[in-house]
């Protein structure tokens, strides 16, 4: 099984598209941020043919503290999710 990271993503966009691995880094970190930034201020991103990354709100819900057995309550959160296309799904087959 390969593990892919950011370097070599940058790498790789930078090899592919004749430009420096600074200049590649940059990029991948601008679309990062923007996603990120995208879901901090409640919007969604829909990347066509791959997928899209939205906020998942959790409500107030009970619980079990494991280590003294008592009820407890656990706070509302938000979580970002992603949802992979159909296509994605396809290739992933």
């Amino acid at each position: 099984m390969e593990i892919t990271n950011k370097k070599v993503l940058a790498d790789l966009i930078a090899e592919k598209n004749d430009m420096t691995k600074k200049a590649a880094t940059e990029t991948l970190d601008l679309v990062f941020d923007t996603i990120a930034e995208t879901l901090k201020n409640g919007g969604k991103v829909d990347i066509s043919g791959f997928g899209k990354f939205e906020v998942k709100h959790r409500p107030e819900r009970k619980g079990i503290n494991p280590a003294t057995k008592e009820a407890i309550t656990i706070a509302a959160s938000k979580a970002p999710g992603f949802k992979a296309a159909k296509a994605l799904k396809d290739i992933v087959k």
